[in-house]
């Protein structure tokens, strides 16, 4: 006689084993045609699902992020279903969830055509009315490999040959269609009603460069039809602010195959950078740090030391001279502790905040190579607090007002908290532990601030708040952090001289705020699709003459406003004056002055935003004025985004 407690705390008495159906029937037909799957005692389970023992039970519905995550692991199923009909001799291999969608990897003799994927997305409509019912079937291991071997699916059986033998793995089938999966699915196809295929890319078999290319076509879905439109929307919208076209466009950068991962900088676009650079210099010296730098090339025995070299070697680049092996810097981290390691510290000068914006390189995959977001070359605006276990909760409590500040500054308001607390595999005892998480979650509620608790997604030396912003279009990116560390220092022999002579391991506070300028960059470029606030463009002004006669009073006003502080370009071109304006308006370019027969008689200059608005006639001292109030506004834009 199971008794099933659902969250609400209330229970229901039932005199034989029930599924996870039948007891959302019980509490209503409502909630039974609403069903998709079960949380059953912490473990999501299909909707046919029978409980028979006392369990606690969540009904997943469609509703819900966990029903999302089915349908659109369900959909990957019906799209892999379509592909064995339509090319019978494809093999399917894996096909997991990802952010809004899912993939699936296939191998094939020929590459998927725009037609091929336009006809397995009408056949997956036409699976998905036929509505086949979805169940899951348990088989032992063995005979599950002679199954996948004997139907040609090379692929599943090796994946089963990683699995002990003898042991029970499930399998999902609908209609002539089986899988290999763990579940939960939807209970039929026809629950699957809004999709839609987007892309086909290559992809290695098991993400080993070593291995064979497969063909990965990407797909999404979604609850609702009107939901399926809105993300086709922002896909829409996101591809016009690819920073990659636009980074082209306004000539910030390129990336070229002699040099995978890494940026050639442009003068626009590194004009950018330093810009950022020098702010988040000035911004940290307010906030107490002290500025290092440390060197490329590493010794692969301090990796070792650290643990780097066993939990990321695959990703270093390592090189060998004068008979030793060393690695090109992946981090700072390490390298920072021999600077706090240089002379014995005291209690008395805890905190150290020492801050570096560090290069680094990491073997990243080609396959995940992405503009400017994700490569191999980069730079972080990272700092490492040495402080107190007392220290923690005020040092990470100030480390967020100055991450508001920074964000602020950049234009984002909106910002998802998440505090990851500590893995099964971690060091430091738990009373440690206790300390450091109770210290972060103290940081965050003394400032109101709503926050997630991502339970068992610290680190195995600490846990760590992750800050995420949204931006113009509502997608979310992770990117500051400050992780407790406890490990790392006593690894590489970091002590302090306490208050009572004894010798103690500092506390080691790994932060970011930006994450890397590559990425930190590329995100801006979208957010602000090319038209950047004032403070961040790479021309601020560009100065127009409309005759020759012009020339030299349009020289004066350039020099005039760089001696005043502002990045200004002049455009003397024997060009008609609105062939300039829509040239500088198209390179994004914040204020276009021009200087007529009318302006150079007055001393005056004839100021417009790229946006289009007209500011009239102005002054050399009232355009300064103007400028100056919108630079200190930094992430509110005055000028050119009304």
């Amino acid at each position: 006689m199971p008794i099933v407690t659902l969250p609400d705390s209330s229970t229901r008495n039932y005199s034989d084993g029930v599924t996870v159906f039948e007891v959302a029937h019980d509490i209503g037909p409502g909630l039974a045609k609403a069903t998709l799957a079960g949380l059953v005692d912490g473990v999501e389970v299909d909707s046919e699902f029978r409980i028979d023992k006392d369990s606690t039970l969540e009904i997943i519905t469609e509703r819900s992020e966990a029903g999302l995550a089915i349908i659109r692991h369900s959909t990957a199923h019906l799209m892999a279903m379509a592909v064995k009909q339509l090319f019978p001799e494809a093999q399917v291999t894996i096909g997991p969830v990802i952010d809004n969608g899912f993939y699936y990897d296939f191998a094939y003799k020929r590459a998927f055509s725009p037609d091929d994927i336009n006809a397995i997305e009408e056949l997956m409509k036409e699976l998905a009315e036929q509505d086949h019912k979805i169940s899951r079937e348990e088989w032992c291991r063995n005979e599950a490999e002679v199954f996948f071997l004997d139907i040609g699916e090379e692929y599943k059986a090796e994946i089963i040959k990683s699995i002990p033998e003898n042991e029970s793995i499930s399998l999902y089938r609908q209609g002539s269609f089986v899988d290999l999966c763990r579940g939960p699915h939807v209970p039929s196809t026809g629950r699957l009603t809004a999709f839609k295929l987007l892309k086909v890319a290559g992809a290695y078999w098991r993400g080993d460069h070593e291995n064979e290319m497969l063909q990965r076509i990407y797909g999404t879905a979604w609850n609702t039809e009107k939901e399926l439109k809105m993300h086709l929307k922002n896909l829409e919208e996101a591809e016009k602010r690819d920073h990659r076209k636009i980074g082209k466009k306004l000539d910030l950068f390129h990336i070229q195959d002699e040099a995978p991962g890494s940026i050639f900088w442009h003068p626009r676009g590194w004009t950018i950078y330093r810009v950022i650079e020098q702010y988040m210099r000035a911004k940290q010296l307010e906030e107490g740090y002290q500025e290092i730098k440390t060197p490329q090339l590493v010794d692969l025995s301090l990796w070792k030391k650290s643990g780097h070299a066993d939990k990321f070697g695959e990703d270093m680049y390592v090189l060998e001279t004068d008979d030793k092996n060393y690695v090109v810097k992946p981090m700072n981290c390490p390298c920072h502790i021999q600077i706090f390691n240089q002379g014995l510290k005291s209690y008395r000068d805890l905190p150290i905040r020492l801050a570096e914006f560090g290069s680094c390189h990491r073997n990243e995959p080609s396959g995940s190579l992405h503009g400017i977001m994700r490569v191999r070359s980069f730079t972080q605006d990272d700092a490492h607090i040495f402080c107190t276990d007392e220290q923690i909760q005020v040092e990470v409590a100030k480390f967020i007002d100055f991450l508001h500040d920074v964000y602020t500054d950049f234009g984002f308001n909106d910002i998802l908290y998440r505090l990851s607390t500590r893995p099964k595999n971690r060091v430091g005892s738990d009373e440690i532990w206790d300390r450091a998480e109770k210290a972060l979650a103290d940081a965050l509620n003394a400032k109101n601030l709503k926050w997630q608790t991502l339970p068992g997604e610290g680190a195995f030396y600490g846990p760590k708040i992750e800050f995420s912003l949204t931006d113009a279009i509502g997608r979310i990116w992770q990117l500051g952090t400050i992780q407790v560390d406890f490990s790392m220092p006593e690894r590489l022999d970091a002590q302090y001289v306490a208050e009572d002579g004894s010798r103690h391991v500092p506390v080691m506070l790994h932060r970011a705020i930006l994450g890397s300028f590559e990425r930190f960059i590329g995100i801006l470029t979208e957010h602000y699709e090319g038209v950047f606030p004032l403070w961040l463009a790479p021309e601020q002004v560009v100065v127009m003459n409309i005759t020759d006669s012009q020339r030299q009073y349009a020289d004066e006003i350039t020099n005039s406003l760089r001696n005043r502080g502002y990045r200004t370009i002049s455009d003397l071109r024997n060009e008609k004056i609105g062939y300039k304006i829509r040239h500088h308006s198209m390179r994004r370019v914040p204020y276009l002055v021009v200087v007529g027969k009318k302006e150079k008689d007055s001393l005056t200059v004839s100021v417009r935003s790229q946006a289009g608005l007209d500011h009239g006639t102005m002054t050399l001292d009232e355009i300064s004025e103007m400028l100056t109030a919108e630079v200190h506004s930094r992430g509110i834009n005055n000028g050119q985004m009304e």
